[in-house]
């Protein structure tokens, strides 16, 4: 048998480039007398902007400085031992970076079990032990905690989360076996199961104490002070810490079930990691934490050696990283500065677009439209979202009362877009309104004025191609609703220039969105993904597949909604339109419905209704049933799944191949950050190259080995 050191020494020599944490031990004398108290920092020299995390190398250096305090805790020179973190952070868990290289089965085993051998020492200890929770913990940071006697929380905290499962992993240093144990089954599935399926969601320090996690919350300012007065306290016997009692019965099953339901409406059965997590939750159910470890090991190893985790990590650093750095981006040297930001139009999307730009430039930014009372109420819009981030305590009454003051209508755009450095238009989607609209504002702009253009499918080059100065014409194609999906393409039409681009990608920068640049090609990237997609699923409903099939074979994807659902999300008519468009540049490949063109001329918001009766649930409208005419070839869910697949591989391929965007990396990022795609899929090239459907459709993978699957 390897000792934990000689694990640990093995997984280091495979990760020479970890950012290794060190664990530096203190001493110090509690008050009220009180007695010698050891303290343990994690700590990996850089400040808050670089987490520490847990890669071998920093494991066996917490694991040293455990042997320290273990000898000074059998031998009564200390009365406790406490672990706690850099400013702003505790830790965030196992370093991902060394999980990507792990080509073997029993390398990714070493790393489950060497975790779980120095942690466990921390409740092994001859004296009781502390975490205090200062900063952000998330993963390995806040198992590390929960082996301790006891716990603090910092309220200052504003990210504590076990997050293993939206990644594709499971809590695998002690999560899913004491967790539920500390504060039942319910709450724990709350944090390890539904909270990871929404999004990743974070905890705050007060959410933390409230579940029982930690036994005492004090202040950010003076917190570690805090938790050591505790500390003496609870030593001496003058504090007693009283937990709830756990209900190992019917509650403990019951908690196990919903977690399987939130599974299966997030995932659909699709991505094991949940259901790996609850059946170690199920299991622990005895209290036997060895055996729940145990199965925490084999779970992340079989999880670390899977398609799930790889496209999780992947995802992740898109996200984190290539987000961060836009392929192609000209030199932000270049970028010329914003002080006003002009609107044309001042409807919903118009609406929702200078209140971005209002909150996050903090420039005055002005609508314009057709008539005085389509201004007003634009600016009316504007005028009652920040009062309701006022109500919400998001902003103060003075940051209120700037933001109001900032924002105004006109009807006149000389008056409005004059002294403007950026004028973005939400008019109608149509060629020639955009075209007269340009040209009005051309006519009244500054020379180095961008425009910018919010058109989800039409040319960017067209639009431009009347003007004097086409070249300042960038597409800035945002995603309802706005102020949630992240993705911004921004599209580089035929004459934009370098400092027009540049000032674009400044401006998403500032905006906090995810910039992805694509060439000026029809409907640029997610819309013309998601349309060839949502098309497959019309064409084989016309063609005579039952609707409820139809929606049906997506699932195995996990994807957040149904095609129909989505498509009532977006709009019908939207939905129609996007395809035509399509269906000019590329008719062999887009149809177009004339199920959907009948669905929209009747007027209907969608496929479904939905009845209190039936829970909610989308039920075929008996009134679009009538309106569908079918023919009879009628197909498997699985031969559905294979044609949209494939149908959408091929897309991907010609879309790559006309340089529509850099890389097959950035298709995935749009995706994740514009349409909602899950983690766990990576986007969809890596499922894509994992399903065998890309080297059947277009003879090779998207991804070369190790990108987003397991090194070769």
């Amino acid at each position: 048998m390897s000792t934990t050191a000689e694990l640990l020494k093995g997984a280091a020599e495979l990760f020479p480039d970890e950012v290794v944490t060190s664990a530096h031990v203190r001493h110090l004398d509690l008050p009220f007398g009180a007695g010698r108290f050891a303290l343990i920092t994690l700590d990996n020299g850089f400040d808050h902007t670089k987490p520490t995390t847990f890669g071998p190398q920093s494991l066996a250096n917490l694991n040293a400085a455990i042997d320290q305090v273990e000898q000074e805790a059998t031998a009564g020179t200390i009365v406790g031992a406490g672990i706690t973190g850099k400013p702003f952070i505790f830790a965030v868990g196992a370093d991902l970076k060394g999980v990507e290289l792990l080509k073997k089965h029993d390398e990714a085993l070493a790393i489950g079990k060497g975790g779980h051998d120095v942690f466990k020492r921390l409740s092994a200890l001859a004296v009781p032990t502390f975490a205090y929770y200062n900063g952000a913990a998330m993963g390995g940071g806040v198992e590390v905690g929960l082996h301790c006697s006891y716990r603090t929380v910092s309220k200052a905290i504003p990210a504590f989360s076990l997050p293993e499962v939206f990644l594709g992993l499971v809590p695998g240093w002690g999560g899913c076996a004491i967790l539920p144990n500390l504060i039942g089954a319910e709450r724990a599935v709350s944090v390890i199961i539904e909270n990871s399926l929404n999004q990743n969601r974070q905890l705050r320090g007060k959410q933390v104490f409230d579940l029982g996690i930690a036994d005492a919350i004090f202040e950010g300012a003076d917190f570690l002070e805090q938790s050591l007065l505790w500390t003496a306290n609870v030593l001496n016997g003058t504090t007693e810490v009283v937990r709830a009692e756990i209900d190992r019965g019917e509650a403990w099953d019951a908690a196990v079930a919903k977690g399987r339901f939130i599974a299966d409406s997030k995932v659909h059965g699709a991505a094991p990691a949940a259901y790996r997590a609850l059946d170690i939750i199920a299991a622990a159910k005895d209290g036997d934490l060895q055996a729940g470890f145990d199965a925490e090991d084999t779970a992340l190893a079989d999880l670390i050696m899977g398609g799930e985790l790889r496209s999780g990590i992947y995802a992740f650093n898109l996200v984190q990283k290539r987000a961060k750095r836009p392929a192609g981006a000209p030199d932000k040297s270049l970028a010329r500065p914003v002080s006003k930001v002009g609107v044309v139009g001042a409807g919903l999307m118009a609406s929702q677009l200078a209140l971005l730009f209002l909150r996050r430039l903090e420039v005055p930014v002005v609508l314009t439209d057709i008539d005085q009372e389509r201004v007003d109420k634009g600016v009316g819009y504007v005028h009652a979202e920040i009062q309701k981030l006022l109500g919400k305590g998001r902003i103060n009454q003075d940051k209120a009362n700037r933001l109001t003051a900032l924002v105004s209508g006109v009807l006149d755009k000389a008056e409005g877009f004059a002294d403007a450095d950026f004028i973005i238009e939400a008019v109608f989607e149509e060629m020639s309104v955009k075209q007269k609209v340009f040209a009005e504002v051309e006519a009244v702009a500054p020379a180095h004025a961008i425009l910018a253009t919010n058109t989800s499918s039409l040319s960017v080059s067209e639009m431009a191609s009347k003007l004097q100065h086409p070249e300042r014409v960038v597409g800035f194609h945002f995603f309802n609703p706005v102020a949630i999906l992240p993705l911004l393409e921004i599209v580089r039409g035929e004459q934009t220039d370098d400092a027009s681009l540049a000032t674009a990608f400044g401006v998403a920068k500032k905006l906090k969105k995810t910039a992805v640049l694509t060439k000026d090609a029809p409907a640029f990237v997610v819309n013309r993904i998601l349309t060839r997609f949502m098309g497959e699923i019309q064409n084989v409903i016309d063609e005579g597949t039952p609707v409820a099939t139809a929606e049906k074979a997506i699932e195995p994807l996990g994807l957040p909604m149904s095609p129909l659902v989505l498509l009532e999300l977006v709009g019908p008519a939207i939905g129609l339109h996007v395809s035509e468009t399509l269906n000019r540049s590329f008719p062999e490949r887009f149809t177009v419905s004339p199920n959907l063109a009948a669905v929209v001329k009747a007027g209907k918001r969608g496929f479904y209704v939905y009845s209190a009766e039936n829970g909610f649930k989308p039920e075929l409208d008996p009134e679009v049933a009538a309106l569908l005419v079918q023919g009879d070839s009628v197909l498997t869910e699985e031969q559905v799944r294979d044609r949209v697949l494939d149908a959408v591989a091929q897309e991907i391929g010609l879309m790559l191949e006309e340089g529509v965007v850099a890389e097959a990396q950035d298709i995935d990022l749009c995706l994740i950050t514009g349409a909602g795609w899950p983690f766990h899929l990576g986007g969809i090239t890596p499922y894509l190259d994992r399903e065998g459907v890309s080297e059947r459709v277009n003879g090779k993978k998207f991804l070369a080995p190790g990108i987003a699957s397991v090194p070769a």
